[in-house]
């Protein structure tokens, strides 16, 4: 029994790394993150008007930014919601799906396409293993209006 349990360990952080572009992980877990740390969006601003696809700058102050799997000490990497409703669980590792888009090789901007309409935009740090700090490292939620192609 204690093989299979073995196997089993190792199969979940081989998913882990698979899933989450993370080294493989047997007891990750949340991370102190210093009480001073903010996130923001640089680009776009709050109320901005841009086209379908256009470049998201992300700014950190009070913590340096580490590439997933990468365990440092005050140090993270951006992970921006995209029209949630809701925040996901804060001390589980971040999903990546639509809503989700993790910039787990320590990028500090992306480029974005969205449909035309309002959106909202908010960056989350998730530590080495996607994972939000203690005390989450959030910023503000802004909303944008994607211009549609006629416009």
């Amino acid at each position: 029994m204690k093989r299979y349990f073995q196997i089993a360990v190792l199969t979940f952080s081989l998913l882990l790394t698979l899933v989450f572009g993370a080294q493989p992980l047997l007891a990750a877990e949340a991370t102190i993150a210093p009480e001073d740390a903010q996130v923001y969006l640089i680009e776009p601003v709050d109320g901005a008007t841009v086209p379908s696809h256009f470049t998201a700058q992300f700014g950190l102050s009070g913590m340096g930014v580490a590439p997933a799997g990468v365990e440092k000490q005050n140090t993270g990497h951006h992970h921006l919601l995209i029209d949630l409703k809701k925040l996901p669980s804060l001390n589980q590792p971040l999903a990546s799906n639509d809503h989700i888009k993790h910039f787990g090789g320590g990028q500090t901007e992306a480029d974005l396409t969205l449909s035309p309409g309002k959106h909202t935009l908010q960056l989350l740090l998730g530590n080495y293993a996607h994972i939000p700090h203690d005390q989450p490292v959030l910023s503000e939620k802004i909303t944008i209006t994607v211009a549609s192609a006629d416009s």
